[in-house]
């Protein structure tokens, strides 16, 4: 964390800062992509941004790191443990963790609400339990949770030029859309860890079942009901990523290019899966450094160029993401409207 973002952020407590700055760190190592697109954002944004991932980054460590010999039982604990520290720091009461401090912090600036973080933790709680989903629907459940909320959380941040309650669902779409991304690239790591985010319905209706998956991760070889499988889910992201896109053009000018870059980069995964001829099972596919390049570079031109409108009191152009699939939509789950 730079002394400018913070001191842009009006982070002055030593303490604060210190905290702030560990959770660039876990931004910075673990969310390439993630803190790529941040460094968009105007200065002052970034501190909430980098401890919402933090955040978010731990729990999910807890959960998913194959390097720990932890039992589901002990992560479970370590869960429930984070999510007492987390209720006392929004209730003001301390917290020794930084990631905490920087979190009830951020929640408190920009008003963010709790139920976000606590339905967060409750899906990361199913995965030490659930392997599988039988629908779409199922995971769409799971997914509010572990997903929408992420976007729901980052919306305060971001600003908006409409009322808030109209960007909601396409922020949480987004939120959707990047882990069915995850889902997708990650999909052999998960099969390590004893999950399959790919809906049975789905595998059935092309003919394989998860064990044919099992057989696929462990024997390295190919099957092409699979690779129709993974086909399919990669259109279903897509129209995801359709009905957020229109959220961009809602969210406060400043905040647009990162959201469009994250958007691109994101959504380019898919491209590159389909590159690799949809072998996720046996290697993780990502977007070629010098296509991160490029759309890094047209980020960081429409972020100068907003934040010279902003100082100008000027509203910027919208301009979206040109990388939503000409495909025709297929049916997309949706998220729940209740979480909108």
């Amino acid at each position: 964390m730079t002394v400018r973002e913070l001191d842009a952020a009006g982070i002055h407590d030593p303490a604060l800062r210190a905290a702030y700055t560990h959770c660039r760190g876990l931004n910075a190592r673990h969310g390439k992509t993630y803190f790529l697109a941040t460094r968009l954002l105007p200065v002052d944004r970034r501190p909430a941004v980098h401890a919402l991932y933090g955040f978010a980054r731990w729990a999910d460590d807890i959960v998913d790191d194959l390097d720990s010999s932890a039992t589901p039982g002990e992560r479970g604990r370590a869960l429930l443990a984070l999510e007492a520290q987390l209720e006392a720091g929004l209730r003001r009461e301390g917290a020794s963790e930084p990631v905490i401090r920087a979190l009830a912090d951020t929640a408190r600036r920009y008003g963010i609400d709790r139920v976000h973080f606590t339905d967060f933790l409750a899906s990361m709680r199913s995965d030490l339990t659930v392997g599988g989903y039988a629908t779409y629907e199922e995971l769409g459940r799971y997914m509010h949770g572990s997903a929408a909320v992420i976007g729901l959380q980052m919306l305060p941040v971001l600003g908006t030029v409409t009322p808030r309650e109209e960007a909601a669902p396409h922020a949480a779409a987004l939120g959707v859309a990047f882990q069915l991304t995850n889902f997708l690239r990650d999909v052999g790591e998960d099969l390590d860890r004893g999950r399959l985010y790919l809906p049975a319905e789905l595998l059935a209706a092309h003919g394989v079942d998860r064990e044919r998956f099992e057989w696929s991760r462990r024997t390295g070889a190919r099957d092409t009901r699979i690779t129709d499988v993974l086909r399919a889910a990669a259109a279903h992201n897509r129209a995801v990523y359709r009905d957020a896109l229109p959220g961009i053009a809602m969210l406060a000018p400043v905040s647009r290019p990162c959201i469009r870059t994250a958007f691109v980069l994101y959504s380019g995964i898919l491209d590159a899966i389909a590159a690799d001829g949809y072998t996720v099972l046996h290697r993780r596919s990502v977007v070629p450094r010098r296509r991160r390049a490029v759309v890094a570079l047209d980020g960081l031109v429409r972020a100068v160029a907003a934040r010279a409108g902003s100082r100008r009191g000027e509203e910027a152009p919208v301009a979206g993401p040109s990388c939503a699939s000409p495909s025709p939509r297929p049916r997309v789950a949706p998220v729940r409207e209740e979480a909108l």
